[in-house]
């Protein structure tokens, strides 16, 4: 049986031993498991040599690893001409280390709207993802940036922003967490296949249907209030319809990788691989 999707964890898996520990382990440990993608999680800062990236890269390729990276959260596409510097370095440095790693995918929090209209932050974010497009292709560095849909109505990352970057800059692409369109309006919302499909019919619209084919999902339950996400839960712990939302992944062919960032990343990354399998198998 085929499955569509790679299936994996944000960050090292919780069971990964001491050692070899770091990124290397939990390449080992997600290959035991029968899973096969990692988002490395290089959240607060990169910190990693070229001498490491050469065995995350080896490691990933010897255990049939897909891997990604997730870049600083302290990125914000619309920060102060100040403090823009600070945000791109972040953003470029992961982009540098991670292709190193044998990553193919930048993931990356884009920021906030700080009360400005949304349209007029994403203009500005356009100009800057471009620059940094520009300077990577240059370096001959191949990697996808991918701004991460964001859970909270006041955070610049509705599905409309990070389409619109993709649209407007080659090279640019969305990380689609359902969990956070769930959780962004705060009313319960996105939670049945028909919106499901809805929003995978909008992404299919504005990038091609080819993209449906190169997902690059975050999932986990999540509890939110009405300003949205709160924090991430276990699947079974939250409202999160995970049936609706992978039928509308199978009827339109959707394909890519899902990536877990519940609090038992590894052990709801196998749930759903297994879920998929039950449901969608021949």
């Amino acid at each position: 049986m085929s499955i569509p999707f790679r299936f994996g964890t944000v960050g090292s898996p919780i069971s990964t031993p001491k050692k070899p520990g770091g990124s290397v382990g939990a390449i080992q440990t997600l290959a035991e498991l029968g899973l096969d993608a990692l988002e490395l999680g290089w959240v607060q800062s990169v910190r990693v040599s070229e001498e490491t990236c050469r065995a995350i890269r080896a490691a990933g390729e010897e255990n049939g690893i897909a891997l990604s990276v997730h870049a600083p959260y302290y990125i914000n596409l619309n920060a102060t001409e100040d403090e823009w510097p600070n945000s791109r370095k972040r953003l470029m440095d992961t982009a540098y280390y991670g292709s190193l790693a044998g990553a193919t995918d930048i993931i990356f929090h884009p920021g906030s709207y700080f009360g400005r209209p949304p349209h007029e932050v994403v203009e500005r974010s356009v100009e800057r993802l471009a620059g940094c497009l520009d300077e990577l292709r240059s370096a001959g560095n191949r990697v996808t940036l991918r701004p991460e849909t964001m859970g909270k109505s006041a955070m610049l990352g509705s599905l409309e922003d990070t389409l619109k970057m993709s649209l407007a800059v080659e090279g640019v692409q969305p990380c689609i967490d359902f969990a956070h369109l769930h959780a962004r309006a705060g009313d319960g919302s996105l939670n049945t296949e028909s919106e499901w499909l809805q929003i995978l019919d909008a992404y299919s619209s504005a990038l091609g249907e080819t993209s449906l084919k190169r997902l690059h999902i975050h999932l986990s339950g999540i509890e939110y209030t009405s300003k949205g996400e709160k924090n991430h839960l276990k699947l079974l712990e939250s409202d999160l319809d995970l049936h609706a939302l992978f039928s509308a992944l199978q009827k339109r062919g959707c394909a890519g990788r899902i990536l877990c960032e519940s609090p038992a990343m590894e052990e709801d990354a196998v749930y759903m691989r297994d879920r998929w399998a039950e449901w969608f198998g021949e």
